[in-house]
């Protein structure tokens, strides 16, 4: 058996860690380029503690998913504000699009030439600025994984900025930032979490490190996803959530993913829909047609019986089959009304450009078993 895991070099895990990581920040940088959502409201308890501590700093608002665009006037931003180094506070797009930020600041040339696919696809030669993210939703993991996903609505694809150095150098994670966000988005985010522990347990690249991750974080989904939606100041279910989004984060970079998010990345590329959302709706069929799949080609393997481990964890019982599993998240995608892809303006007429688009995504490598073109259209069918 052989295995690499990295993750980030500093995790600060914690209620109330923010308000107590200035000494932390005074020792970053000189002056750092803020990266926030559309408004800096959620950020304004790191704005707050920068004021406390005497700290400039320049702000950068992103709207929505980033794109190459995006990344270009946060570089353009952060050199002309003399900015040293970069604290991303978000979901998972804001702390991509600092991750970005913080990498080209230090690289020559322009973004696109370190693209896959649609780029160059060159290596950094540079390590990125200084870079600590606040992640302020409990579902991409971003702040201990080594890409930046960017969109590119000329090419109709979303696309990853690659590096091991693109790690952030401190990740911050304050359940409290998680404490009022609205049942819709804390119920999408935390199955992209969950999405996140499922495809690295059960992908071809997994290993002991993230299997036990996994392990902790799906059992932490299960006892507090719920609570977490319909009780949003219960703390304790907060604080497994973002536990269970930084393990997520952790797997998925040192094993990989898999089909949900070889789908959800092109469909993010040609719709405006969120991610969390996608990967929702896209979960229990992709479960689904993995263990069919497995079932009729392979027979009983790990995976199959990662499956079964997956529906026993989720629904507490010992003896459980894996279709339960699926049907457990089948009930929590109905039961928190998330919406079927269908409600994103995605139609059968799209399916064969997402397929397309699809068989060529990273994430699908690690899948536990290759799926036909067929068999990602009945999915994507299926979640329509």
């Amino acid at each position: 058996m052989q295995f690499e895991f990295t993750t980030s070099d500093r995790i600060i895990f914690g209620p109330g860690t923010l308000r107590g990581a200035g000494p932390t920040i005074k020792k970053a940088g000189q002056r750092p380029l803020v990266v926030t959502g559309k408004t800096a409201q959620r950020a304004e308890p790191l704005l707050q503690l920068l004021r406390e501590n005497n700290i400039e700093a320049a702000t950068f608002s992103v709207s929505g998913e980033p794109t190459i665009q995006t990344v270009r006037d946060g570089v353009a931003l952060a050199k002309s504000e003399n900015c040293d180094w970069v604290i991303g506070i978000g979901g998972g797009s804001v702390l991509d699009a600092g991750k970005a930020i913080a990498a080209m600041m230090k690289n020559e040339g322009d973004v696109l030439d370190y693209l896959e696919i649609i780029g160059q696809g060159k290596s950094l030669t540079k390590r990125p600025a200084r870079y600590m993210a606040i992640p302020t939703t409990a579902g991409t993991g971003s702040e201990v994984t080594r890409n930046a996903v960017l969109a590119s609505p000329e090419h109709r694809l979303k696309v990853s900025l690659r590096s091991l150095w693109m790690l952030p150098g401190i990740a911050v994670v304050d359940p409290e930032l998680t404490y009022d966000l609205p049942p819709a988005i804390t119920a999408s985010t935390g199955l992209d979490a969950l999405t996140q522990l499922i495809e690295p347990y059960v992908c071809l690249r997994s290993n002991p490190i993230t299997d036990s991750l996994c392990w902790e974080g799906i059992r932490r989904v299960a006892r507090s996803f719920r609570k977490a939606v319909e009780k949003g100041d219960e703390k304790a279910a907060r604080e497994d959530m973002s536990m269970a989004s930084l393990f997520g984060g952790m797997a998925l970079a040192n094993a990989g993913l898999g089909a949900v998010h070889g789908l959800a990345g092109p469909i993010g590329g040609i719709f405006s829909a969120p991610h969390g959302e996608i990967c929702a709706a896209l979960l229990p069929h992709v479960m689904e047609i993995n263990l069919r799949a497995l079932r009729e080609r392979v027979g009983k393997n790990y995976a199959t019986n990662r499956y079964y481990q997956i529906a026993r964890m989720l629904t507490g019982n010992d003896h459980a089959t894996a279709n339960a599993g699926i049907e457990w998240i089948r009930q929590l995608v109905s039961d928190f009304k998330i919406p079927r892809l269908s409600s994103h303006g995605i139609k059968p007429e799209h399916i064969e450009e997402i397929v397309k688009n699809a068989m060529n995504a990273s994430s699908m490598k690690a899948n536990p078993i290759a799926l036909t073109e067929a068999e990602l259209a009945e999915i994507l069918q299926r979640a329509l």
